[in-house]
């Protein structure tokens, strides 16, 4: 049965802990600047013009995946990738953006949700440069909304437990899905050029 309306939703859950909402700051404390300074990936999410949304990987290590320039200002490096920049094409038309970081080892998330802008600003880059090498834009994330996501997701994912890992032989590579999905396409051919922008392109 479908749920519609937000009775009905609410027939189904009771209604949440009174500090389920009182957690939620409009700025990054020291703990949410601590969790971002040990995390070495987040999910950001974002949505099309026409209301279709999306989510993307982005991990660096920790201390360069993203910097705090103030309690209300996060900027977050553009890496080389792909170049389809499907989540700067949404937030360049719809600049509401939402953030999951993790940590390698802590079951809990951290939350941030605000507004973004693509920048170029030669100064924003520098401050997020590896090695001498500078990102291609930032986005300079306005925060309306953060707070610490409880663990019991993590938990039942089992994530970071060895006994939980999935061997690399259970599922093809990524050359190998696209030449099933794509005509044409030489599975030998993707892996080792990935292989080799791994190598050479991570920055």
């Amino acid at each position: 049965m479908a749920v519609n309306t937000m009775e009905e939703l609410r027939r189904v859950y009771r209604p949440p802990a009174a500090r389920a909402g009182l957690k939620v700051l409009n700025h990054l404390d020291m703990h949410c600047r601590n969790f971002i300074a040990l995390s070495s990936f987040y999910v950001i999410s974002s949505a099309r013009a026409d209301g279709r949304a999306d989510a993307s990987p982005r991990g660096d290590p920790p201390g360069s995946l993203a910097h705090v320039l103030d309690n209300r200002t996060l900027l977050l490096p553009d890496r080389p990738g792909n170049r389809q920049v499907d989540t700067l094409m949404n937030l360049v038309e719809r600049p509401h953006v939402g953030l999951v970081f993790l940590v390698p080892g802590l079951t809990e998330t951290l939350r941030v949700n605000g507004r973004a802008e693509v920048s170029t600003d030669a100064e924003l880059l520098k401050l997020l440069a590896i090695k001498g090498k500078l990102p291609i834009s930032v986005l300079k994330v306005t925060v309306e909304e953060a707070f610490l996501h409880c663990a019991k997701a993590l938990i039942r994912a089992r994530l970071w437990e060895p006994a939980a890992q999935v061997e690399r032989s259970r599922y093809p590579t990524y050359g190998q899905v696209l030449a099933d999905q794509l005509a044409g396409a030489d599975a030998v051919e993707i892996d080792a050029g990935e292989a080799e922008s791994a190598r050479t392109e991570l920055y």
